[in-house]
């Protein structure tokens, strides 16, 4: 097979780390481009579990490293799926798994960008290529997938409470076994990191905690915990482990090899054993070290896991490492598409087509149009600068945007103090990652009625990324909490004009829309305020005098679809003449538009159904059905059927959002499917 064009890396290990017979053409290379054809592999095609590298020598384990690196680089390009943070841990995986022995040793993986080496390592080469597709590998770590995936991830500063859970329960039943938790500098600024850590130390529990520091997360890591990891960097020196697993403070020798992160000019003072957080905790602490020099992990790793106690690992690596254009841009490559296929044939001149915008850059130009009119507008997001849309806003409004880093439930509550002070702040979130805000935004947003608006980014079905991801929780974890106003646009100018409305409103707002590119509607200026609580009829299909009247209740995107399943009812031979069809764009979740329901009811409609990408137990469907049951008189005379389309009570698969929206029965074919059974 063709391998990739590359060029020898300019920064190389020592020759005293690595064995002599191994030529320095092969340590860790740089690939400029994704190879499009399977690259020669020897070495990685022998493994096919951990145990076939426990006879590898560091020679043969760092020419592993290439290969496995590049194997990566061609099974990224196949699959699309996160990428930099997978290539800046080959070289840690290699020797945890060299180290370790797993799966009775537990390795636990925070978040689960980095995880696609150690799915390599453990029997799923072959099936690389598929990760993300419908029926292929998941996009993160998940037990039920292999033996070696200790904990099922996907929400990030995880690992360290698992992993302590895996431990204690170890020693409770007597079993001499290594817990191995793998965290990122990003994740851990998230607070549920440090109360695991605090708890490890009060337990005493025999816990090793690999930090890998490559000061970024999804984007560059911010703060003091940041700072506090580039003052250990900058001082020179680290705290080694002597052969009898103490520490000792020594001159880092790579000190002038690695300079791409000096974020403070002053000088540094030789640092003391103790001046480290993780000490000041309780931890044994070692590092940093190169993350990329296998003989130095394998020499510290060893040492480190027999040490009793807590213990946590400093390593410090290169996010995209091995491709030069990650290397430059982590950002960028955190992750990619899959390679467009060739296409050999004549270009033609084709017409310039408008692209559709996605709903982040609808919400980023509200941002920015607003806060330029408004001095009051704050905007808040838990390191999700760039997935919210919100990168110019940073950059024309930079006293205005506070990014929190990995931190959901002090952005609320940041938010919540903000709105006391008289200034409107807005809470730029994911759904999935709103569910752990949740008390926050109850406790100390809600409940005190404050004039906080939440941007709920990657609603519903979220495709690629699986359940770890989906947004699918937010109608029902959102309309029991009174004083909340929920919003569901149709199409990306309706959002805009959502997302004004719900800003100028005074209380607790929440404006939901999904991932990715709307149904390229033109945005008008200028900005609108729509009425709190109505709805919109979209269409009217059939007569007045059909003997069966449907009203189909469309919430947020799933407007687009009604309108085009209702036109299916409409042309089928057996109900063109027999049903009168009203499409309705709800808009609002919460408020409902009770009095059209009231309306429509009066009207003779004879069945309803609610269409919603959320799942149906608690969702707006329920929402309806509650009202109708409890309150409305109108259906208590004339009691028209109901049915509630929407998604079934089960965790959704990872595939493409096609695929996840036809296996829910919620693509056009599925809902008029649902229909019809309805009218029947």
């Amino acid at each position: 097979m063709q391998q990739s064009p590359h060029s020898p890396q300019s920064q190389s290990l020592s020759a005293s780390a690595v064995d002599s017979a191994v030529p320095l053409s092969k340590l860790q290379q740089t690939y400029a481009v994704i190879p499009r054809e399977r690259p020669q592999t020897p070495l990685l095609d022998s493994v096919d579990s951990p145990a076939d590298l426990k006879n590898f020598s560091s020679a043969e384990l760092i020419t592993l490293a290439d290969e496995l690196r590049l194997f990566v680089l061609y099974s990224a390009g196949q699959s699309g799926g996160h990428f930099g943070a997978n290539l800046g841990v080959i070289e840690l995986t290699i020797a945890l798994h060299y180290l370790l022995d797993t799966p009775q040793d537990q390795i636990v993986w925070d978040v689960g960008h980095q995880a696609y080496a150690h799915k390599v390592m453990t029997g799923r080469r072959d099936q690389l290529g598929t990760i993300r597709s419908k029926t292929g590998l998941t996009a993160f770590p998940e037990r039920a997938e292999s033996v070696y995936d200790t904990f099922g991830v996907g929400h990030s500063s995880t690992s360290i409470s698992a992993g302590l859970g895996m431990s204690l329960a170890l020693r409770y039943q007597g079993r001499a076994q290594t817990v191995a938790c793998i965290i990122g500098d990003g994740a851990m600024t998230g607070g549920m990191a440090f109360e695991a850590m605090n708890d490890a130390v009060q337990q005493d529990a025999d816990l090793m905690v690999i930090l890998n520091d490559n000061d970024m997360s999804i984007s560059c890591s911010i703060g003091g915990f940041s700072r506090h990891l580039a003052m250990l960097w900058e001082s020179g020196y680290q705290v080694d482990i002597s052969d009898a697993g103490e520490p000792i403070l020594c001159q880092r020798p790579d000190m002038q090899a690695f300079d791409r992160r000096k974020r403070h000019k002053e000088q540094r003072d030789v640092p003391q054993l103790e001046d480290n957080l993780f000490k000041a905790i309780g931890f044994t602490y070692f590092g940093p070290f190169d993350g990329h020099n296998i003989p130095e992990l394998l020499r510290v790793l060893s040492l480190a896991k027999q040490v009793k106690g807590p213990v946590l690992v400093h390593i410090y690596t290169t996010k995209g490492k091995g491709f030069a254009p990650a290397e430059l841009d982590p950002v960028g490559y955190h992750a990619i598409s899959s390679l467009p296929a060739e296409d050999n044939a004549p270009k033609t001149e084709k017409a310039a087509i408008k692209p559709s915008l996605k709903y982040s850059q609808v919400f980023g130009q509200f941002l920015c149009d607003k806060a330029a009119q408004d001095k009051k507008l704050l905007a808040i997001t838990p390191a999700m600068e760039e997935g919210s849309g919100m990168i110019e806003f940073a950059r024309q409004f930079p006293e205005r945007f506070f990014d929190v880093a990995i931190a959901e439930q002090h952005a609320v509550t940041l938010a919540g103090g903000m709105a006391t002070q008289g200034v409107k702040p807005i809470v730029a979130i994911y759904s999935t990652f709103l569910q752990r805000g949740y008390d926050q935004l109850i406790h100390d947003v809600a409940l005190q009625n404050l004039d906080v608006m939440f941007a709920i980014d990657r609603a519903g079905l979220v495709g690629e990324d699986g359940a770890t991801h989906a947004g699918v929780f937010d109608f029902a974890f959102l309309r029991c909490v009174p004083n909340m106003l929920i919003a569901a646009p149709k199409d990306e100018n309706e959002c805009y004009h959502l997302l004004n409305t719900c800003y100028e409103y005074q209380g607790c707002t929440a404006v939901r829309y999904p991932r990715g590119v709307g149904t390229g509607a033109t945005i008008t200026q200028p900005a609108q305020i729509y009425n709190i609580g109505e709805a919109v009829i979209e269409s009217v299909l059939g007569t007045d005098d059909a003997p069966k009247k449907l009203a189909l209740l469309a919430f947020g995107t799933m407007v687009e679809t009604a309108q085009k399943a209702a036109g299916m009812i409409a042309k089928y031979p057996l109900s063109a003449s027999s049903c009168q069809l009203h499409v309705v764009n709800m808009r609002w979740v919460k408020p409902l538009d009770t009095n059209l329901i009231e309306t429509l009811i009066e009207q003779g409609v004879t069945h309803i159904a609610t269409l919603e990408e959320h799942m149906i137990m608690g969702g707006a469907g329920s929402a309806v059905n509650e009202y109708l049951l409890n309150e409305s008189a109108a259906f208590k005379i004339h009691r028209p059927a109901i049915c509630n389309i929407g998604i079934p009570d089960r965790f959704v698969a990872h595939g493409s959002q096609a695929e996840q929206l036809a296996d829910c029965g919620l693509d056009v074919e599925g809902v008029f499917n649902q229909l019809q059974n309805l009218l029947s």
